[in-house]
């Protein structure tokens, strides 16, 4: 398994001989407009993908599959709906099927609980956006667990803070490797609306066999946690070796021996 971190919550994945893209957001910098009702009012992305325009052709022209937890535009955007092969098989939650075939997807599949696709298991999992009322507004969201033989198990948890939720995900698929949406991501009012630094913490405690990857920082004007500021909270609670925090551009991987031999 190869994880590379291009910006925000897009990821690229290598896992059982497939080649996968996560949450794909391709917009250039200050395309859109600021988040409202957040602390600044700065447009975003705030910085470039780490790969130029042929790069990333190349990279969209290679790919097996896309995985999209949900359709907000920091997660699904419209450059990348136009850059991505509209035959590409696409994995999304039921509420996004519509969606992704009316934006001329041919190849979509919503995953309700389970599906098995290319000897990969993948799971649905559920999260919160937030808490409250406002988590209700944002609509649902989702996450993924994927399953190989010869692969560490992956949770991919989605735009979600700590919850019952996750806590259910991590008790049923028992992940060895867990990427987080942190960067404590809010609006003026109610509460963060992704993982924070407490939530992290916890996730951690919750998942001690598990390495975790924290992304989407820097990006969208309203995640206001850094880098910096996560990396110190991480290396005060002794974490620094069990939570990554990459950059933008960053590989991580992992080899089968990173595989236990339990499957659940």
């Amino acid at each position: 398994m190869r994880l590379r971190l291009l910006r925000h919550a897009t990821l690229l994945l290598e896992y059982a001989g497939q080649r996968l893209l996560l949450d794909p957001m391709f917009a250039a910098v200050d395309a859109q407009n600021p988040i409202g009702n957040a602390a600044n009012d700065r447009r975003w992305p705030l910085v470039p993908l780490p790969v130029t325009a042929a790069e990333l052709a190349t990279t969209c022209a290679s790919l097996d599959g896309v995985l999209v937890t949900h359709t907000h535009p920091d997660h699904w955007d419209p450059d990348a709906i136009a850059a991505l092969p509209k035959s590409l098989p696409l994995v999304c939650q039921p509420h996004d099927l519509d969606a992704m075939t009316k934006a001329g997807f041919t190849a979509a599949t919503a995953v309700t609980d389970r599906l098995t696709w290319r000897d990969v298991e993948v799971h649905r999992t559920d999260g919160r956006h937030g808490t409250g009322d406002l988590a209700a507004r944002l609509g649902p969201v989702s996450g993924f667990v994927l399953k190989h033989a010869e692969e560490p198990t992956l949770y991919v948890a989605g735009d979600t803070v700590w919850c019952d939720e996750v806590q259910a995900a991590l008790a049923a698929h028992q992940p060895d490797v867990i990427v987080v949406n942190a960067g404590a991501a809010q609006f003026l009012q109610g509460g963060v609306i992704t993982m924070d630094l407490p939530d992290l913490i916890a996730i951690a405690a919750a998942a001690p066999q598990a390495a975790i990857v924290a992304v989407h920082f820097e990006t969208v004007n309203h995640c206001l946690l850094t880098r910096a500021a996560c990396r110190e909270a991480l290396a005060a609670a002794s974490l620094s070796r069990r939570v990554r925090v990459p950059n933008d551009g960053d590989v991580i991987a992992w080899t089968a021996a990173d595989a236990p031999s339990r499957r659940g």
